[in-house]
C-alpha cells in the first residue's frame, strides 16, 4: 500500500540550545576524513564523529526514569510502546497557553499517541520560544491518563508549565508508564488521524531521556485530506 513518511523532529547541531539553562551540543571529528586516509587503501577514508550533549536535546522522549528512579529507563521500554502507535493530533487555538481536559473531550485517545499540536515550534531556535509556551494542565494529564493514551507529544518548549515546580503532567503521565516526546516539529503535516506515530531512542541503561527521529507514517496520500 502506497505510504507517506512524515518528519516530525527537529535537527540536532551544534551549538543550539534546546532547554534553556542546558548546554548546548557539541559536534566534532573523532578521526576525520583526512587523518583516517593512514589507516586505509588509497582513496578509501572514513568519518567518526563525536557527539557530547545533554539528555534533553532536540526532539526527544521521557521514560518514566526521568521523573521516577524505579520507573522504567529507556532499555526497558517495549517497543510497542513507541512504534506503529496509531496517532491522534489534537489542535489548539491560536495562542492558547494553558490546555485542559477539556481540549480532549471528544477525542478518542484509548492506545494511540496523542500529539498535540500548538504552533509553537515557529519559535524554534529564538528567545520566544523558551517564554509563555503552551502546556498541558493537571487535569488533562488526569483525563490523558484514565482515557488510556498510550504516548503524549507536543510540539512546544515543555509539557508541563515549567513555572509549577511539581511538574504534574510529567509524573501524572510517566507516573502511568505513558513514554512524553517534547520539542516536535511539523505537526500542521500531519492529518488529524489515519497515521502511525514512531518515536524510538536508543537503548541505553539507567537513562530517563533521549533523542528521537520521530515520525509519522500515513498509509495513502488520500488519507491525508480527511
Amino acid at each position: 500500500m502506497p505510504h507517506t513518511l512524515i518528519d516530525l523532529s527537529h535537527t540536532v547541531e551544534a551549538g543550539m540550545i534546546t532547554y534553556k539553562g542546558l548546554p548546548a551540543p557539541i559536534i566534532c571529528d573523532f578521526l576525520s576524513r583526512e587523518a583516517s586516509r593512514a589507516y586505509y587503501a588509497e582513496g578509501v577514508s572514513f568519518h567518526i564523529g563525536q557527539i557530547e550533549m545533554v539528555a534533553n536535546t532536540g526532539t526527544y522522549l521521557d521514560s518514566p526514569f526521568h521523573r521516577f528512579a524505579g520507573g522504567k529507563d529507556l532499555s526497558q521500554l517495549d517497543l510497542r510502546s513507541l512504534a506503529h502507535l496509531e496517532g491522534v493530533v489534537v489542535r489548539t487555538k491560536p495562542d492558547q497557553e494553558r490546555i485542559t481536559a477539556q481540549d480532549f473531550a471528544r477525542v478518542a485517545v484509548a492506545g494511540k499517541a496523542v500529539l498535540v499540536h500548538t504552533g509553537w515550534a515557529r519559535h524554534w531556535r529564538t528567545d520566544r520560544y523558551f517564554e509563555g509556551h503552551p502546556f498541558l494542565s493537571a487535569d488533562a494529564a488526569d483525563h490523558l491518563r484514565q482515557a488510556g493514551a498510550a504516548l503524549v507529544g507536543i510540539d512546544s518548549y515543555n509539557i508541563d508549565d515549567i513555572r509549577d515546580g511539581r511538574r504534574p503532567v510529567h509524573t501524572t503521565l510517566l507516573g502511568a508508564d505513558i513514554p512524553i516526546v517534547e520539542h516536535m516539529a511539523g505537526l500542521e503535516q500531519l492529518p488529524d488521524t489515519g497515521f502511525r506515530f514512531y518515536a524510538v531512542p536508543v537503548k541505553v541503561a539507567q537513562f530517563g531521556t533521549f533523542p528521537v527521529r520521530a515520525f509519522a507514517l500515513i498509509e495513502s496520500t488520500e488519507e491525508a485530506h480527511h
